[in-house]
């Protein structure tokens, strides 16, 4: 519990600073100053708000038990067995399976999978993956996920606007007052730098605890060998087809990156996530150690 509360209190800092540093660089003192302000209102908004930013940043949309009691039901079971409050249980149109949840605590989490993952998985195997949300929401990983995805969106339009102002500013002089924005080499630095530095920062956030997810879902749903299976299904399927709802700035929340065949972004080839057949390696030694065999 302390140590989540020091590292998201280390990355909310970290990405306050380095937004501070592409303002600094795309609008000089007054860029930085400005970018400042803007990433203490994001630290606060992002503490409170980020599990709906985030929700819609995905096209998530709630459901209730009338709704898809078949969803509901596994969720509200999972969530008792983890000893959670129940969360709010999301829904992401599209046919790729995936799913991610979000949220600043326990009791303002929701967990979100896509209507591709309920048709490619059985009961037994979104259990599994349900199980692995839910661990992430029981480890308080959530929050500093959702932080994250929320810098790292300003990041990357930041970046955006660094690469047009080099675009349509590479014919200022050399006799520009101190002070004002960087030059085209700098601000081109800042549009390849500064999207790959919030991927690496995502990167060390999620990998170490994707592990920890894996063995909390494999005790949640009470076979690791159904989410191994839920993994391979869906990394396959993760190959194939992008995720047309997911961004770089939200894929390390996903249970698979969902950009893991695709060269969508220069972020994309960092990836958020550990080799799944590594993660499946963990789930059958983990089923083993509980006597759990595959029929």
């Amino acid at each position: 519990m302390i140590m989540n509360m020091l590292r998201t209190t280390m990355l909310m800092a970290l990405l306050m600073g380095l937004l501070v540093a592409v303002g600094g660089i795309v609008g000089g003192h007054h860029g930085a100053l400005l970018m400042f302000i803007v990433a203490l209102g994001m630290n606060f908004f992002s503490y409170w708000f980020s599990d709906s930013i985030v929700l819609k940043m995905s096209g998530a949309h709630e459901v209730s038990e009338e709704d898809a009691p078949h969803l509901y039901g596994l969720v509200s079971k999972l969530a008792a067995n983890a000893n959670l409050p129940m969360p709010r249980v999301c829904i992401i149109d599209t046919d790729v399976p995936n799913a991610f949840a979000t949220g600043r605590n326990p009791s303002h989490a929701a967990v979100a999978v896509t209507t591709g993952i309920m048709e490619v998985l059985n009961y037994e195997e979104l259990g599994g993956v349900l199980g692995h949300e839910l661990t992430h929401v029981k480890n308080r990983d959530i929050l500093i996920g959702s932080i994250a995805a929320t810098f790292a969106a300003a990041i990357s339009m930041l970046a955006n606007m660094a690469q047009w102002a080099a675009i349509f500013g590479a014919g200022r002089n050399d006799e520009e007052e101190e002070g004002h924005g960087g030059g085209l080499i700098e601000l081109l630095a800042t549009a390849i730098i500064a999207p790959l530095a919030a991927s690496i920062i995502q990167m060390a956030i999620s990998r170490s605890r994707e592990y920890a997810a894996d063995k909390g879902g494999g005790e949640v749903c009470g076979n690791p060998l159904a989410l191994a299976e839920a993994l391979e299904k869906i990394e396959s399927y993760a190959q194939r087809d992008v995720m047309p709802q997911a961004s770089p700035a939200t894929e390390h929340m996903y249970i698979i990156n969902p950009f893991s065949g695709s060269n969508f972004s220069f972020a994309s080839l960092f990836s958020t996530h550990p080799p799944t057949q590594e993660r499946i390696a963990r789930l059958r030694e983990q089923a083993q150690q509980m006597g759990i065999v595959k029929v």
